[in-house]
């Protein structure tokens, strides 16, 4: 089996739009929240997602019981599922068994909420997550 070279993605700001109007043509329903593209690494959140998957999340999007989300843990981001414990405090849950759930102690941890994903080099292969952003 060959092994994969990583590839650097460059992470670059992109431009401030200030125009309202832009959002969409009838203004309505504009987060003004960033969207990023990550790609899946590892098997932490498989069978759901698998490594190579792109997913597109909204940064500062409310998160809710239940949602896929990037936040931080022990100082580093992390792709999880988003769970309410017993006590009422939040984790972050790996879909795969073999990950142990991470405790947080509070939302603020949470920096985005993926809203879908798809394979490389396949236009049918998108599926959505939690409330659907405007296209």
């Amino acid at each position: 089996m060959q092994t994969r070279k990583p590839i650097n993605i460059p992470v670059v700001a992109a431009e401030q739009d200030d125009d309202p109007a832009s959002c969409n043509s009838s203004g309505s329903d504009c987060s003004g929240n960033e969207m990023v593209a990550l790609m899946v690494l590892g098997d932490s959140m498989a069978p759901e997602f698998v490594e190579g998957e792109i997913l597109v999340i909204e940064m500062g999007a409310p998160a809710t019981d239940g949602a896929f989300v990037v936040g931080t843990a022990n100082e580093e981001f992390i792709f999880r599922q988003l769970k309410r414990d017993e006590q009422g405090g939040w984790r972050l849950h790996a879909l795969n068994p073999a990950y142990p759930d991470i405790a947080i102690p509070g939302l603020d941890e949470i920096k985005g909420v993926v809203t879908h994903k798809k394979k490389p080099g396949s236009r049918k292969s998108v599926k959505y997550y939690g409330a659907q952003v405007a296209h």
